[in-house]
């Protein structure tokens, strides 16, 4: 039956109290017949009836007879006399951790820490997120648990397309294959093979199959007429909007009846706001978190642009939900104790404000002539996003002769450097006005053998300088040949430098890793700093329950800390 209104708990303009707001020709009029009580609202077709219990009792009768959409299902819910509510299955909160052994298909040796990580994969009966750090060997872990868990095969992988290839080779480095009888074939790896066309055919049988997230719209009924087992989302933030297509074909995928197993992996599985660790939840776990509106109702509040904010006091009951029943989180600091921490620092350095000045007055001077001529909304917002592109490049070029100083003084100390930037443009400025140095590249557009060549040259020490594109650069690669990662321009989301930080921060790292963010004076940059800082400051409330004191969020609005003195000696001289 189709729903003939809604309820929604509002504040009562006329009244100036808290009611319920009843809106729909048919359940208004069932409403005018059993609530005298009750007056009309704004609308034709609304109804406003006081909050109370009799009250109460008169619409649950109503509901029971004929359906209304709740939009306040959590108000609602509180609201009703205890033996009206219904009884629901509290999620299965995840035990202590022990120190698994994986299956007979694995080979290799995991850390402790990565055996207590395949427990938990096993006690959520491979339903989870395991959002640990970067470089603590997500990938084994998860390559660990379908070794170990029991009809797991055939398994659908869905990573970021530059991390495929990895995904194959530490497969055939890890799981040995086992046949139909069960038996475990030496030196011989599961089937795989890495979907890379959009055209409909049949993917034939294999173990395991690969694809990347741009590509599984096209391809997914062709995955759903496999038996699949098991979905591994990697680098899972790519599901954090429930309005793409990937999003969608994920969705569908994971709830074929074939499917029993939902892993995410992600170190950053919250890149701007909270809000967007719904989505993925909903993948791995639905329900545990209501539904999305259910979800802001209670843990959120809505800002000037319409995105979702997790209010500040809910911040740690929304971790302590998420690490009870489907997230595990591990920090390099608490497990690898071997591993130096990281040390960032903010590097304000100058800019050519002349060039910065003219190239923002032909922005902008385009921009509003390409507003008069828009034809519609969609136009003039995405005039305005080139222009805002235009001006982060212009930001980067003007400071780009003091960015190459600085790279070339850290080159002076004989030390392996990686140079992180944003736009194509600047990424060959700087390959360019750095050419003595030989750089390795990674730029988007590369080949998987291309790439890999690259990364190589640099881990072997063919080069000591790699110059690595923001986006095309910050997942799925080793660069622990280097202690000093230079931000030659800033990305709007913290989790992107957070990952590109962790290339070297990872297993394998021997010494300390210096951070610089090079803000260019007087730029944009400075705006995209701050941005930077309000987004670090909620996910980390969420995600690693750094609940800073004010003193310290004002020392976090330089982004990273004080330079030290030490270390700027060492540059000079």
């Amino acid at each position: 039956m189709a729903s003939f209104g809604t309820l929604e708990y509002v504040l009562d303009k006329f009244s100036g109290t808290w009611s319920w707001k009843i809106t729909g020709e048919r359940a208004v009029t069932m409403v005018s017949r059993i609530m005298p009580q009750a007056w009309y609202g704004d609308g034709e077709f609304e109804a406003i009836v006081p909050d109370d219990p009799r009250n109460i009792r008169q619409i649950k009768w109503i509901m029971d007879r004929y359906p209304l959409e709740i939009l306040s299902k959590n108000v609602w819910q509180k609201k009703l006399p205890p033996s009206a509510k219904p009884v629901v299955k509290k999620p299965r909160k995840i035990d202590r951790l022990n120190l698994a052994n994986p299956g007979k298909q694995f080979r290799g040796t995991l850390f402790n820490f990565q055996r207590e990580g395949l427990d938990f994969l096993l006690k959520s009966s491979g339903n989870a997120l395991l959002a640990d750090d970067m470089g603590l060997g997500k990938t084994i872990q998860s390559l660990a648990y379908l070794s170990s868990e029991k009809n797991a095969f055939p398994v659908l992988i869905v990573a970021p397309l530059v991390t495929l290839q990895n995904w194959q080779r530490e497969i055939s480095k890890f799981l040995m294959r086992k046949s139909r009888n069960g038996k475990i074939i030496e030196g011989e790896p599961p089937t795989s093979t890495i979907i890379r066309v959009g055209k409909s055919e049949d993917l034939g049988k294999y173990d395991i199959y690969i694809i990347n997230y741009e590509l599984l719209y096209k391809r997914q009924d062709d995955l759903a007429k496999i038996t699949l087992k098991t979905i591994i989302c990697d680098e899972v933030q790519h599901l954090r909007s429930k309005t793409t297509q990937k999003y969608h074909a994920i969705k569908k995928l994971a709830a074929l009846e074939s499917v029993k197993y939902r892993i995410g992996l992600s170190g950053t599985p919250i890149y701007n706001r909270g809000s967007e660790i719904w989505p993925i939840v909903d993948i791995l776990r639905p329900g545990l978190l209501g539904n999305f509106k259910e979800f802001c109702e209670y843990f959120c509040y809505i800002n000037e642009k319409g995105k979702a904010i997790v209010l500040e006091n809910k911040r740690e009951s929304l971790r302590n939900m998420l690490q009870k029943h489907v997230m595990l989180r591990r920090k390099k600091a608490d497990v690898l104790k071997e591993l130096k921490e990281k040390v960032r620092y903010k590097e304000v350095i100058d800019s050519d404000i002349n060039y910065y000045n003219m190239e923002l007055e032909k922005i902008w001077k385009k921009l509003e002539e390409e507003r008069k001529e828009a034809q519609t909304a969609f136009d003039a917002s995405s005039a305005y996003q080139r222009a805002i592109q235009s001006e982060r490049q212009a930001a980067g070029v003007a400071k780009l002769p003091h960015v190459i100083n600085f790279v070339k003084n850290i080159m002076e100390i004989e030390e392996s450097v990686v140079v992180f930037c944003h736009h194509k443009a600047i990424h060959s400025l700087l390959h360019q006005s750095l050419a003595e140095f030989k750089p390795a590249s990674i730029i988007g557009g590369q080949s998987d053998k291309e790439r890999q060549h690259h990364i190589d040259s640099f881990q072997e020490g063919q080069t000591k300088l790699m110059i690595a594109g923001l986006r095309a650069g910050n997942v799925g690669i080793n660069l622990t040949r280097a202690r000093y990662v230079i931000f030659a321009e800033l990305d709007w989301s913290p989790a992107i430098h957070l990952q590109a930080e962790d290339r070297l921060h990872r297993i394998g790292q021997k010494g300390t890793v210096f951070a610089y963010y090079l803000i260019g004076n007087g730029t944009l940059d400075e705006h995209v700093a701050q941005v930077l800082v309000d987004k670090s400051y909620e996910i980390d409330a969420i995600m690693d329950n750094k609940a800073e004191s004010f003193e310290n969020k004002e020392k976090a609005q330089l982004i990273l800390a004080q330079i030290q003195d030490k270390i700027k000696s060492i540059i000079r001289n």
